[in-house]
């Protein structure tokens, strides 16, 4: 005689459910936690040229507000921190000039952080950098 199978697969589905939750909220509170670390190497490092709104200073340092550089390529915004970039940038028709110094003796987690931190403040919404993605490209 089969037993019933329905007990088992509500057990297995609320299992699954509880996992899911779990991971989310894990995943969730990784990030809230490099958004904390990054906002401190922000404030240390970055917050005088870029000011505390990410707003930059007109015509000299660039503002990080939703531009391509800050929400597009992983890889190309952690060379320019990594290497630093003495070419001028033009966003929104408007050219900044300042020579942005290397920040590589940054660890790969303070940068992972920071720029996790700068891709999800003033009013940006992005996937996290990792430290394994700074890693490779350090490397480069």
């Amino acid at each position: 005689m089969k037993k019933p199978m329905l007990p088992m697969v509500i057990c297995i589905f609320f299992f699954s459910m509880t996992l899911l939750a779990f991971k989310t909220s894990f995943l969730q509170t990784q990030l809230q936690a490099s958004i904390a670390r990054g906002k401190i190497v922000y404030t240390a490092r970055c917050l005088t040229c870029h000011q505390v709104d990410g707003g930059g200073v007109q015509n000299m340092n660039p503002p990080l507000i939703k531009t391509k550089w800050v929400l597009g390529d992983k890889s190309q915004l952690i060379q320019i921190i990594l290497k630093g970039s003495n070419t001028g940038v033009t966003i929104d028709d408007i050219e900044y000039h300042n020579v942005m110094a290397s920040h590589k003796d940054l660890s790969d987690l303070q940068i992972a952080d920071v720029l996790t931190y700068v891709r999800n403040s003033f009013g940006n919404k992005a996937k996290a950098v990792t430290e394994a993605e700074v890693k490779a490209e350090r490397a480069k």
